[in-house]
């Protein structure tokens, strides 16, 4: 926080809110040029002729990886790996699609089947901590606002604890989604599932749809900067 003196006195400045607000724009920012690479190379097909789900079967199958479900969910880019139940799911703008896109981003979710197959270390520990993420997120900000509210500032920085949780969590996703993508874009182009310059295409769906975690990191950083700032403010 800094402090401007003039004329009509002293006025604080928070830098963490106007930073905050800039990441939340970019990440609306790349959330959309996410979609927009993702439909452009949406409408190039594959010469493999590969489906999305096909893909996958030969990506895992090269690389050893047997018994791994593949379904398909509903919406568009709501495609996921469960590690607990040890399905890949597609999402309709996925599955069954031939696409550069299609198939990227279905790797992408193969590769993440391959980390847990191999023991991946990060992988392992971000859903390790999935349960103690989830249960400071939906207690952080009730024991920020009652603390505040209350003026018990231990409730606050109780809060603040928990919250840091899941800036912790999307610290630890960044190396598993980037790994993921790294075992995708090698596997489609040792496979044979996309050619030289289709796997270039693929790589920029992937890479766009990488800085959305960038930029999920960088969101959650300067909100718990911004409530330590705060909380600073009223001890």
């Amino acid at each position: 926080m800094y402090l401007y003196h003039g004329y009509y006195g002293s006025v604080s400045f928070d830098w963490t809110y106007i930073a905050l607000i800039i990441a939340m724009f970019v990440s609306m920012i790349i959330s959309v040029r996410v979609k927009t690479t993702f439909n452009k190379y949406a409408k190039k097909a594959s010469r493999s002729g590969l489906t999305a789900e096909q893909a996958v079967q030969r990506m895992l199958n090269a690389n050893g990886v047997y018994g791994v479900g593949i379904q398909r969910i509903g919406g568009s880019l709501t495609d996921n790996y469960n590690p607990k139940t040890n399905v890949i799911s597609l999402s309709e703008s996925v599955y069954g699609k031939n696409s550069v896109s299609a198939i990227g981003v279905a790797c992408h979710e193969a590769g993440h089947a391959l980390q847990y197959a191999e023991e991946y270390g990060p992988a392992k520990l971000r859903l390790a901590i999935v349960p103690v993420t989830n249960f400071g997120s939906r207690l952080s900000m009730p024991l920020l606002l009652i603390g505040l509210f209350l003026g018990f500032m231990e409730l606050v920085w109780a809060g603040i604890l928990l919250f840091s949780l899941s800036t912790f969590f999307q610290l630890v996703t960044l190396p598993v989604e980037f790994d993921a993508s790294k075992r995708a874009l090698a596997a489609m182009e040792g496979s044979g599932i996309l050619m030289d310059d289709e796997a270039k295409d693929a790589k920029r769906v992937l890479s766009s749809a990488a800085m959305t975690y960038v930029a999920a990191l960088a969101t959650s950083v300067l909100m718990l900067l911004r409530y330590i700032s705060i909380a600073k403010r009223r001890d």
